[in-house]
């Protein structure tokens, strides 16, 4: 097994220096040349022509998260039926049965969500 030299590395150290001589002289050239307009339109936060009102800090109900995470749990599931359905008849009764008890807990899941009442919305 051959050693590496520190001359080994003058290319990487060369491409590392010359990547960030290009960055700060990038950098330099949009503050030289850029505009210098400051106001308060400008400065104004835009989110899809809304304007902005009240404080961003407002306090969001924790049901909203909640049903967020189970969206994302419950989708993700799709990515493991689709190449299921798409082998199918390779797959045979071995993959109908594994299939069946993961929609098993699946629905054992779903059922307990359920029962805690984390879908129901109510206003408090």
């Amino acid at each position: 097994m051959q050693e590496s030299l520190p001359q080994d590395y003058l290319p990487v150290l060369i491409q590392l220096g010359a990547a960030f001589v290009v960055v700060c002289i990038i950098l330099g050239l949009s503050v030289l040349l850029g505009p210098r307009l400051k106001g308060g339109v400008k400065d104004d936060a835009f989110e899809c022509g809304i304007e902005s009102d009240g404080d961003a800090r407002t306090p969001i109900s924790v049901r909203y998260f909640m049903i967020a995470i189970l969206f994302v749990l419950f989708d993700v599931e799709i990515i493991f039926m689709y190449p299921w359905a798409v082998n199918f008849m390779k797959l045979g009764w071995f993959g109908f049965v594994e299939m069946i008890i993961f929609l098993s807990f699946l629905m054992a899941g779903f059922y307990y969500v359920i029962r805690k009442g984390i879908l129901t919305w109510t206003q408090t």
